[in-house]
């Protein structure tokens, strides 16, 4: 589970094992617990990032509602594997069929994940991030490591998505599997005040 780059790797400890814990006189004998802790940074495998990781006025995790992150009906679009992701790719996709719904970009760039899969690949584009905004998509998620140009130090996807209150999730794997599915996207962070992105249990439930 490496790290974006530059953020610490994670680091997962025995806060107490089950082999220490009759060492505590007030548990009854052969209770036992393991009690584990997490240091990680927020930008850790698959997450979420709330509107106050780009915006100081932005909504935390404490304040992104749940409606905007779990049951929500999916819509899956395919794109280039590589490069920009303008919005041609949206071309002939009616705005109600995008509202309200987790959108996610399927590129195939997951693929390269413990290869290549860190550097600038597939990205989305403003004008891309303008279209998505104005037809009301609930979140909107990618299977790459930014949904950004990683070269641009403007990051316009991330600044008009959450300028638009629209959570984003990068780090996405499998989306293949949901071509052509009829679907509904859950991706909930813990509500932490002041949080601003979090690792995630992306998962979709497909309904025939």
């Amino acid at each position: 589970m490496p790290s974006y780059p530059g953020l610490p790797e994670p680091k997962f400890h025995v806060f107490l094992s089950h082999q220490d814990t009759p060492k505590h006189a007030h548990y009854a004998c052969g209770v036992t617990f393991q009690i584990a802790s997490y240091e990680f940074g927020g930008n850790t495998g698959t997450y979420v990032d709330a509107p106050f990781h780009r915006h100081p006025e932005g909504a935390d995790l404490a304040n992104l509602a749940l409606k905007k992150l779990v049951d929500l009906p999916g819509f899956l679009v395919s794109a280039a594997e590589d490069g920009a992701i303008d919005e041609n790719a949206f071309h002939g996709i009616r705005s109600d069929r995008i509202r309200n719904k987790a959108v996610l970009v399927r590129t195939g760039w997951s693929s390269r994940w413990g290869d290549d899969y860190f550097r600038s690949g597939p990205f989305l584009t403003g004008s891309a991030c303008d279209l998505l905004v104005h037809a009301g998509a609930a979140l909107v998620g990618i299977d790459c490591a930014n949904i950004d140009d990683m070269n641009d130090p403007e990051r316009p996807a991330h600044t008009k998505l959450l300028a638009a209150g629209i959570p984003v999730v990068e780090h996405l794997r499998g989306l293949d599997q949901l071509q052509g599915r009829n679907f509904r996207f859950f991706a909930a962070p813990p509500a932490i005040v002041g949080g601003t992105s979090f690792p995630v249990r992306a998962f979709a439930i497909c309904r025939e």
